[in-house]
């Protein structure tokens, strides 16, 4: 029964979250804020640019503005899940891509770090390289590198067929 009702209550908090979400990040939304500031500008004279006047605004723009750290928090995190579920089957499904990054985000920084230079050969080999779409993968890279420049660097600029394929 408590799982039930915490499920009800987390659906009714995301549907929350994702109206308000978009409700927010509209120009009417701007524009009502915009308006808001106006009316309170406008209402200056009238109280006398008050400590009352100022607490108003004040209060008003912590109280959104705390809210909304959090649901735009809530927000990016299932953008950022469902991005790295894409990203995840991307590289699953390509052939020589690295499964080594499938879950990446879920290890630690030192892990990453060590990730980070071990693919840093990739990039000092890509560089050298004059087409940057000739090797995807480390792995690739390496077995390939000395082997791709067998013909005249000239040879791959002078293809008139689109579709045959550069190595």
């Amino acid at each position: 029964m408590a799982q039930k009702k915490t499920n009800s209550m987390s659906r009714v908090l995301e549907q929350l979250s994702y109206q308000a979400t978009k409700a927010t990040g509209t120009s009417l939304a701007f524009i009502l804020a915009l308006a808001a500031v106006f009316i309170w500008l406008a209402t200056g004279p009238i109280f006398h640019y008050s400590d009352t006047w100022q607490l108003v605004i004040n209060t008003g723009t912590t109280i959104i503005t705390f809210l909304m750290v959090f649901l735009i928090q809530r927000a990016q995190n299932k953008d950022a899940l469902a991005i790295h579920l894409k990203l995840n089957e991307i590289v699953a499904a390509l052939e020589g891509a690295s499964n080594r990054l499938i879950d990446v985000e879920d290890l630690s920084e030192a892990e990453i770090q060590a990730l980070r230079k071990y693919y840093r050969r990739l990039i000092e080999l890509a560089r050298t390289d004059d087409v940057l779409t000739m090797t995807h993968s480390i792995e690739e890279a390496a077995s390939r590198h000395g082997t791709k420049y067998k013909r005249e660097p000239s040879d791959r600029f002078l293809k008139t067929n689109p579709e045959e394929e550069v190595t």
